[in-house]
C-alpha cells in the first residue's frame, strides 16, 4: 500500500481541507492511505472521520511559531514512518520549505498543490512569495491547482504555458449535491423559511470572504424584497466582527448564523440565491456545489472565471455599489434547478473522475524520481 502525507495547516472545514476528504473518503483504500500533518494543536473538525477511515494525524508545531522546530517535527515525521509521497497544500511558496523538510527526511515523491490566485497578506509577505516561488518549482516535480489562475500565482506564467502542471478540479458527489425539492422543503420547514427569499453564502468569516459587503448588499436587497433571509454557514474569526457589522446595519434580525455544517448539501436547496463576493480565491468549492444544486450565482470578478460551469454564475466587480449587486440579485430569472447536476458532471466535476486523476497523478512509481 502507498501513503501518502498530506501537510495542511488544518484539518478543519475549509476549501483544501474539504478537497482532501472529498479525495479520502472515496480513494481506493486498498491500494492507497492518505494520512495527515497538521499544525492544529486541538482536535480538527475531520479528525474523528479521518480516524475511522484508518488515517492518521501527525501534530506540529506551527511555522510562525517557531520555524525550525516546525522543519524539524516534519522532517522526523517523514523519516520515522518512511513516507516516500508527500503533499503540501497552500496558497503561498513559502511552504517549499515543507516540502524540503519531507525530502530530508527522504520522501521521494513532492507535491505541491496551489490552493488560491493570492496568499493574502501585504507587500512584504507577497514579495516573499514570488522570492521562494523560484525554489518551490525546483523542489516540488508534481505541481498541481484547481484552475489556471491558482497555477500562474503559485507556480508562474512560464509553468503554466509548459503545461508543466496538473490541473485537478474541485471534484463532487454530484448525487449528493443534486437539488432536490423533497429536501428544500424540509429545511425551509425546520429554519421557518417558508415564505422567504433565502439569499446564501457559504465561507469561513476571514477577511478574504468579504461578509461585511456581504452584509451590505443584502440590506439593499432587503430593501427591496422585505421578506428576505440571510443564510450565513461558516465560522471563523471575523464571526463576532461581522455580527456586530449587522447589528449595526440593522438587519441582525434578518440573519441566520447557521455555523458550519456537513450537510451544505441540504442547505443548498433552501437557497434562492447565491452571493460570493471573495477579494480572491483559487477555485471555490462552494460555486461548484451551489451550481450542482442549480442555484444562480452573483460572484465577485476577482473570483478564476472558469468557476462558471453552468452559466449560473453572474460576475461583478466589487467596485460597483452594493445597490447595483442588489438588483441582480431580485430580478433572478427562474430555472430549472434539477438540470444542473448533469452540466457539473459532464464538465469533469465528478468526484470519481477527479479521483481517478488524482491517483495517477500523485502515486507515480517513486523509482521516477
Amino acid at each position: 500500500m502507498k501513503r501518502l502525507l498530506c501537510i495542511v495547516g488544518s484539518m478543519d472545514v475549509g476549501g483544501a481541507e474539504t478537497f482532501l476528504m472529498k479525495i479520502y473518503r472515496k480513494i481506493n483504500k486498498e491500494n492507497y492511505q492518505m494520512d495527515f500533518c497538521v499544525a492544529k494543536q486541538d482536535k480538527n473538525f475531520y479528525e474523528d472521520e479521518i480516524m475511522s477511515l484508518g488515517g492518521k494525524i501527525y501534530r506540529i508545531i506551527p511555522k510562525y511559531k517557531n520555524t525550525l522546530k516546525n522543519f524539524h517535527d516534519i522532517k522526523k515525521v517523514v523519516k520515522e514512518n518512511n513516507y516516500k509521497y508527500v503533499l503540501r497544500i497552500s496558497q503561498h511558496s513559502l511552504s517549499a520549505l515543507e516540502l524540503l523538510a519531507a525530502k530530508l527526511g527522504g520522501a521521494k515523491v513532492l507535491c505541491f498543490r496551489s490552493s488560491n490566485t493570492s496568499g493574502g497578506g501585504g507587500k512584504i509577505s507577497s514579495l516573499i512569495h514570488y522570492l521562494f516561488r523560484p525554489i518551490l518549482n525546483k523542489i516540488a516535480k508534481i505541481k498541481i491547482a484547481p484552475s489556471t489562475e491558482a497555477a500562474t500565482y503559485m507556480f508562474g506564467k512560464n509553468i503554466v504555458k509548459k503545461g508543466k502542471y496538473t490541473l485537478i478540479k474541485n471534484g463532487l458527489d454530484i448525487e449528493k449535491f443534486k437539488y432536490s425539492k423533497q429536501k428544500r422543503e424540509e429545511i425551509r420547514k425546520k429554519l421557518n423559511l417558508t415564505d422567504k427569499f433565502v439569499v446564501g453564502h457559504v465561507g469561513r468569516f476571514s477577511g478574504q470572504k468579504n461578509h461585511k459587503f456581504l452584509l451590505e448588499v443584502f440590506k439593499e436587497v432587503l430593501n427591496k424584497k422585505n421578506n428576505s433571509i440571510l443564510l450565513l454557514i461558516g465560522k471563523g474569526e471575523l464571526k463576532d466582527e461581522i455580527k456586530e457589522y449587522a447589528r449595526r446595519l440593522g438587519i441582525i434580525d434578518k440573519i441566520i448564523f447557521y455555523g458550519i455544517s456537513d450537510a451544505t448539501n441540504d442547505l443548498y436547496c433552501a437557497m434562492d440565491y447565491f452571493v460570493f463576493p471573495s477579494l480572491y480565491e483559487g477555485m471555490p468549492n462552494a460555486i461548484l456545489e451551489a451550481q450542482t444544486s442549480g442555484l444562480q450565482c452573483l460572484v465577485s470578478d476577482n473570483v478564476t472565471k472558469e468557476c462558471d460551469v453552468t452559466e449560473l454564475v453572474t460576475f461583478k466587480s466589487l467596485d460597483e455599489s452594493a445597490n447595483e449587486w442588489s438588483k441582480v440579485i431580485v430580478n433572478d430569472k427562474e430555472v430549472d434547478r434539477m438540470q444542473y447536476a448533469v452540466s457539473m458532471k459532464d464538465n469533469g466535476y465528478d468526484i470519481n473522475d477527479v479521483i481517478k486523476k488524482f491517483e495517477k497523478t500523485i502515486f507515480i512509481e517513486e523509482n521516477n524520481y
